[in-house]
């Protein structure tokens, strides 16, 4: 199939006209309104720095269920144990440059350029995208950051400059949204490391009915507070 190229209108081809690796459409812009309308329909943006705007709907999907979540032992005895202190939205910007600063073998991270910086800032200040922060002796270990609509809340980046750190964040992230009866994390890029975790692929056809579901939820806008 083609992949198709945006135009100045708010408009996405339909998802299920991607290519085998996801990659739906190319262009247009990180607007706030465009990126909401993507999350909407089940789309993200990802793309390298030399790259054009590219915007993917993968089939299978990865998601977390967050019945489905997975911490072990240890991993239960270190957050029992108090190591970390966790916050919500309290270092949004520091949160982006730390996933951003995160040198990975496979080369995720360096997505994150000046462009998805101010874009997901945007989307912060105006309540829609959100952080979880790990911190160790007053200093920032960890965290993740991503989108949340009604009950969906969508994955974006983690990173850790402490061992467990991300983790730690993650389970404080699956607690909080249990909590406000989320329905699921769209975890987006298939990992191993989120696999460990839980996560699992699904359809995108069952993944679009869970979507559409979940965001016709009241939810959680505005900026989340860490009691």
């Amino acid at each position: 199939m083609p992949v198709f190229e945006l135009s100045d209108d708010l408009l996405f081809p339909p998802p299920e006209l991607a290519e085998d690796d996801g990659l739906l459409a190319i262009g247009g812009d990180l607007s706030r309104e465009r990126l909401l309308k993507a999350y909407r329909l089940g789309i993200f943006p990802w793309y390298m720095k030399e790259h054009p705007i590219l915007w993917w709907s993968p089939d299978p999907r990865l998601v977390l269920f967050l019945n489905e979540f997975k911490l072990s032992r240890s991993m239960r005895q270190i957050i029992n144990r108090n190591i970390f202190e966790i916050t919500f939205d309290q270092a949004f910007t520091d949160v982006m440059k730390g996933c951003a600063g995160i040198k990975r073998k496979d080369g995720y991270g360096t997505w994150i350029n000046d462009d998805m910086f101010e874009a997901y800032t945007g989307l912060h200040e105006a309540g829609c995208a959100h952080s979880v922060e790990t911190w160790a002796d007053g200093q920032l270990a960890g965290g993740l950051y991503g989108v949340a609509l009604g009950r969906a809340f969508f994955g974006e980046s983690m990173f850790a400059l402490k061992a467990n750190a991300s983790k730690a964040a993650i389970a404080a992230l699956v607690r909080r949204l249990i909590e406000w009866r989320f329905m699921f994390i769209d975890c987006q890029v298939v990992t191993p490391h989120l696999k460990t975790l839980g996560a699992r692929e699904i359809p995108r056809r069952e993944f679009m009915a869970l979507l559409r579901a979940a965001i016709a939820l009241p939810g959680h806008a505005g900026k989340w507070t860490s009691e």
